[in-house]
């Protein structure tokens, strides 16, 4: 399954790349989050073929019918375009992704950025891979900290954590997903977000991430469970527990 669940993304991801000229001008902005027609022609590629393929309950950003507290024992959940604004604005940074939940535990995930040929497959158990490779966070003992977020410079609490690690460097990305997924892949070593997350958001990057042996908690550092409210508050994404550790109790100087 996890093959063919893999050629439905990347189908979906080069499908709407081809089509950005089309669907992805202007927008709406919708509780907080940015809605162009792009997101709604991605939704429709992914539940079509994953009926196909499973034919279970769907979970998508773009079905509010879906956002459910109580969930299936199994589903599929979807962000069929995680960072639109990147690709509204000619960016690379943006990402479709899908992951299989089984009792509240992602057990199989793809992650396409075609943009920038970044292919991300994990499965529960047996690892997470990178266009092939399997990915293996490193503890090498440096004392250097690369932060990531998506400005340019430093905004908000990315730069309260650039002084209060520190961090020696920095770096620029698209969406959230893609953000964990380069904590996952060595780019990074940290990213902190202080808004609202939802479980569309993380599902398919968590289990990347985990599977590489990287840490992932809400703000206050409890678990981000696929359990409950589709939305939780603040985001931790670290290469160690040690890191995990020095965040938090940074957030709490804040």
């Amino acid at each position: 399954m996890l093959d063919r669940l893999t050629k439905i993304v990347i189908k979906t991801g080069k499908a709407i790349s081809q089509r950005r000229h089309i669907d992805a001008q202007g927008g709406v902005w919708n509780n907080g989050e940015l809605k162009t027609e792009a997101d709604k022609y991605a939704h429709n590629l992914l539940v079509g073929a994953l009926i196909k393929l499973e034919e279970i309950p769907i979970i998508s950003e773009e079905d509010p019918a879906s956002h459910v507290s109580h969930r299936p024992d199994r589903y599929w959940i979807i962000d069929p375009i995680d960072g639109t604004r990147s690709l509204v604005d000619g960016f690379p940074g943006w990402v479709t992704q899908v992951a299989l939940v089984v009792h509240g535990q992602a057990v199989s995930a793809v992650i396409y950025a075609p943009d920038l040929d970044l292919l991300y497959v994990a499965k529960l158990g047996e690892g997470a891979y990178l266009n092939g490779s399997k990915l293996k966070i490193k503890h090498d003992g440096s004392s250097s900290i690369t932060l990531i977020d998506n400005y340019p410079e430093p905004k908000g609490i990315a730069a309260d954590m650039m002084k209060l690690i520190p961090c020696s460097d920095y770096v620029e990305s698209g969406g959230l997903s893609l953000k964990i997924c380069r904590v996952a892949d060595g780019t990074a070593d940290l990213f902190v977000k202080d808004v609202k997350i939802r479980d569309w958001d993380i599902a398919a990057p968590m289990l990347v991430l985990e599977e590489a042996g990287g840490i992932i908690s809400i703000e206050n550092g409890e678990p981000f469970e696929l359990y409950g409210n589709i939305e939780k508050s603040g985001l931790i994404v670290t290469k160690s527990e040690e890191l995990k550790k020095r965040a938090l109790d940074s957030i709490l100087k804040l």
